[in-house]
């Protein structure tokens, strides 16, 4: 009874956390207000009510890597831009590299700036289409303040302004508002404590009344450089904000590697999340279309044609009825697709569930249409597939599903959404308290509680929980591992030039420089690797160190007499991690000067300290291991 008991539990929270992480497409929350419901005007024959917008971002214009990256974003403006016909372009952010040569440091060079802002002059991609550019973490690397020269920004960018905005584009068929979300920080530390963005209440404020004044508009775009799971908001949370709004696109986070080369979401609310690969490496960018208010996009790579987009019916997974008059796919006439090349486009077939419905003909420019009968798929879930051929023989193929019943459910991918959907902020900062409280804890009750009387050939856990016992017990290791935890905690880990020419602090809960406190982010992260990766291994190699003293050994004698390969296994796997500390250091140096290596308690002096405890283990008097020493020869001769 009690193992189903706990397998129903188990069930349970498995359930639950596959509902809060894998949002569907579905209805939005009861009571969740819904706009625009009229049928008509229904997407039909005519190209008309059809806006279509592009997004691009992490272009990381740099002087030391990647020689074809300037050159294809320039291509890229000259010609991609030419051939889609854009109404506006959104770059999200991460405009320049800002790294130095070595990849380490992080400085805003001059030089990355001036090729970004040829590249528009040249291209003329500013007199073709509006072009948004904002800024993105590297932006604002080692930026003392928003006035300063190094803030090349507000020189060589298009848009030139700082902070948040709201951007209204009018038709002749409504108003479509786009919202900036400026958290980049400032003052602007060096990488890489930048990572995650920071809205203060005053920020807040301002989103807050651009929400209010587009809730006029036909839809509300949000964008911004980071997903919303990196920025750090007062209440009610950045979420809550924009959950007026259709869709909030960003970057930032590069595909995670490639591991995630599609990280979309939808809010609670029904908002999508739609994070874009990057430009850097994967030269990724993304076509984002309104038809009759129904919103669709496609991710796709450069030089990759034909590009498809099936505007109706829209994708099901990212249709929210908050938002969007779904209503209108089943009142439509038509299938409707945009279909783009720099050749003349010849084909363009229609497939519904696997059926031929036949090849859709061009209305005007990119839109081609196809006549028909949505009452013949009111009922269930359905694929739509379109291939498209163009004159140099080049084919693509799009396809989605689609449903005209919004009662049904299909659900995104559940990793996407954890990365996308949780306060990875506040999710560091509870598992960095949680791995210090249980290693603090350990020493504590350890010192506390009466050592157990070794009876007979004790087992692995007994042994381990005698070394603690010991380890506990013995001032110079309990009291140096304490201290070392709760400075982890409060101290400053380091001090130097967060940025060139001011002197900063560096804490596990932020960061102060130049006058100002910056909540901390990546900071907890940091503090969860050293704990994991330093501070609990250096106790659990001490506790073994000890242990091997109380059964008599020394350094030398240990290593003949103690299973040979695993001991060269434990002091290996110490050594690595001692070296990443040491490595630690010399990045410390690179990023933040030479002062900071020096004055960094939880870098070089750690790097000094732990030999001196390895040392203390393996040389600390017998008398003051005696008791240990002759109750273990005592249960190893019984």
């Amino acid at each position: 009874m009690l193992k189903l008991a706990v397998g129903l539990l188990i069930a349970a929270a498995v359930a639950l956390l596959l509902d809060s992480y894998a949002p569907s497409g579905a209805p939005p929350p009861a009571g969740q207000r819904r706009r625009r419901r009229a049928p008509q005007p229904a997407p039909g024959g005519e190209a008309v009510n059809l806006l279509w917008v592009v997004q691009v971002s992490d272009i990381h214009i740099s002087s030391f890597r990647d020689p074809k990256r300037a050159p294809d974003l320039e291509k890229f403006c000259s010609e991609t831009i030419d051939v889609i016909q854009p109404a506006l372009v959104l770059a999200t952010g991460d405009l320049t590299d800002a790294k130095t040569r070595d990849k380490l440091g992080s400085e805003q060079v001059e030089a990355e700036w001036k090729t970004y802002q040829s590249i528009l002059k040249r291209s003329r991609v500013m007199e073709k289409t509006k072009w948004i550019d904002i800024k993105g973490n590297h932006d604002s690397f080692n930026i003392p303040h928003l006035d300063s020269v190094q803030n090349y920004y507000r020189k060589y960018s298009a848009w030139r302004k700082d902070g948040s905005f709201h951007y209204i584009h009018t038709t002749s068929f409504g108003t479509y508002s786009f919202i900036c979300v400026d958290a980049t920080l400032s003052p602007g530390p060096k990488r890489p404590y930048n990572f995650f963005g920071i809205l203060n209440t005053n920020q807040m404020k301002e989103l807050s009344l651009m929400a209010t004044e587009s809730l006029h508009s036909n839809h509300t775009i949000w964008f911004g450089h980071f997903p919303t799971s990196t920025i750090i908001s007062p209440a009610p949370g950045i979420r809550t904000l924009m959950s007026s709004a259709t869709a909030y696109l960003c970057g930032h986070l590069h595909t995670m590697g490639g591991l995630m080369p599609a990280l979309h979401s939808q809010h609670r609310g029904g908002t999508l999340e739609l994070e874009l690969g990057d430009w850097m490496d994967n030269r990724k960018y993304r076509i984002l279309a309104f038809d009759h208010d129904l919103l669709s996009f496609a991710d796709l790579n450069f030089e990759e044609w034909p590009v498809v987009l099936i505007t109706n019916p829209k994708s099901f997974l990212y249709s929210s009825s908050a938002h969007e008059p779904l209503i209108k796919i089943l009142y439509s006439t038509h299938i409707r697709i945009l279909a783009f090349s720099p050749s003349v486009i010849i084909s363009v077939k229609v497939y519904i569930d696997r059926v031929h419905l036949g090849n859709a003909h061009q209305v005007s420019g990119p839109l081609y249409v196809l006549k028909w009968s949505p009452q013949n798929y009111s009922e269930g879930l359905h694929h739509i597939d379109v291939t498209v051929q163009d004159a140099s023989g080049r084919i693509s193929t799009r396809s989605h599903i689609f449903a005209m019943e919004e009662n049904l459910s299909l659900r995104f991918g559940f990793w996407p959404s954890v990365i996308l959907l949780t306060d990875h902020y506040v999710l560091a900062r509870m598992l960095f308290g949680l791995i210090v409280l249980i290693q603090i804890a350990l020493l504590v009750i350890f010192r506390c509680l009466q050592k157990p009387a070794l009876k007979e050939k004790p087992g692995l856990l007994t042994l381990t929980s005698y070394s603690l016992h010991v380890f506990s017990k013995t001032n110079t290791f309990y009291y140096s591992i304490l201290v070392l935890n709760l400075y982890t905690i409060l101290g400053p880990w380091f001090v130097g030039e967060l940025i060139e020419g001011q002197l900063g602090a560096c804490f596990s809960f932020g960061v102060f420089v130049g006058g100002s406190f910056l909540q901390g982010g990546l900071t907890f992260v940091v503090g969860i690797l050293q704990m994991l990766f330093f501070n609990l291994p250096l106790m659990a190699y001490l506790c073994w160190c000890l242990l091997l003293r109380c059964q008599g050994h020394s350094f030398r004698s240990h290593i003949r007499h103690v299973r040979c390969l695993m001991a060269v296994l434990v002091h290996l796997a110490m050594a690595l991690l001692l070296a990443w500390q040491v490595y630690s250091c010399y990045f410390l140096q690179r990023t933040y000067g030479t002062l900071a290596f020096f004055l960094s308690p939880m870098r070089m002096w750690l790097v000094v300290l732990t030999p001196a405890l390895i040392y203390k283990t393996w040389t600390l008097k017998p008398s003051e291991l005696r008791t240990y020493i002759v109750e273990m020869k005592n249960c190893q001769s019984s």
